[in-house]
């Protein structure tokens, strides 16, 4: 199976690059951030005419959150448990949930699609409620391998923070002033790693970005951020056998300002048909 992540940044703008990437590359299931539309108004068509079905979380025209696959999706929800909402000028409990999270399950492997909070700036309240969801992100990927430490489980998407230094060539962002690189938000995605999840592509792809800017020449000049990310359980890193950032997507015409992130996954019996090779 191949299976990847994308910030498709609006998918009524891009359906017919995705759609052609995805057949193209041969892609089983499609994790998609940023769709910025309602499910009614996603283009269905072009995907269910490729062979996919469709799982989508939209409230408006901001965020949203989408899968398609050629496998069947199960037990589908629109948050993890305690997801923390946001609302401008307001605090407390209770506030809005926005379409950020969207977690399937296909061929018993547990799939989320995430686009983390931005953040804004470091004295922002969307900071303190970035910092919030990622640990509360962090609590229920913790919680369910602690409840079946064997769960296949991949947390994929736009996680909004570039962990090492080495993820940073946008010379705009500045140690102690801009988001994406403060200590807190490399400290909230270590967490993962120390709650049994790891990043299953940089051991496969140690270099390079997945997202440039559209200003300033920022993807000619190659300054990006490696920001999309996909986090596996022990279980899913033990099913990757490669992985690829697809850097070309950033080209050509009207591109998302992020590229796709794919691991290839071999499922029990996958091999069998294989003509075998001396």
């Amino acid at each position: 199976m191949r299976i990847a992540t994308w910030n498709v940044n609006s998918i009524r703008a891009r359906v017919d690059r995705v759609v052609d990437w995805m057949v193209r590359e041969d892609i089983d299931v499609l994790a998609m951030q940023e769709i910025k539309c309602k499910p009614e108004q996603f283009p269905a068509q072009a995907f269910e005419d490729a062979g996919y079905e469709l799982a989508i979380h939209g409230l408006s025209q901001w965020n949203g959150v989408a899968f398609a696959s050629r496998h069947e999706m199960t037990d589908v929800v629109t948050a993890f448990p305690e997801m923390p909402g946001f609302l401008k000028g307001e605090e407390g409990p209770g506030l809005p949930l926005e379409a950020r999270a969207l977690g399937v399950t296909v061929n018993e492997m547990r799939l989320w699609s995430l686009y983390v909070p931005n953040g804004r700036s470091l004295d922002d309240p969307h900071y303190v409620y970035k910092l919030d969801w990622l640990t509360r992100l962090k609590t229920h990927a913790a919680d369910e391998l602690a409840k079946n430490p064997r769960l296949a489980m991949a947390l994929m998407g736009d996680w909004n923070v570039a962990p090492l230094d080495s993820d940073v060539g946008d010379p705009t962002l500045v140690p102690g002033v801009s988001t994406h690189i403060s200590p807190a938000e490399r400290s909230a995605f270590e967490a993962f790693e120390a709650a049994g999840f790891t990043d299953v592509v940089r051991p496969i792809v140690p270099e390079g970005f997945t997202y440039w800017d559209y200003k300033q020449l920022r993807f000619p000049r190659n300054e990006g951020l490696r920001i999309d990310f996909i986090l596996g359980s022990p279980a899913f890193g033990e099913l990757v056998t490669d992985a690829s950032i697809h850097r070309n997507e950033r080209k050509g015409d009207a591109p998302s300002d992020h590229v796709p992130v794919l691991v290839d996954i071999e499922t029990e019996g996958e091999d069998d048909d294989r003509p075998m090779i001396f």
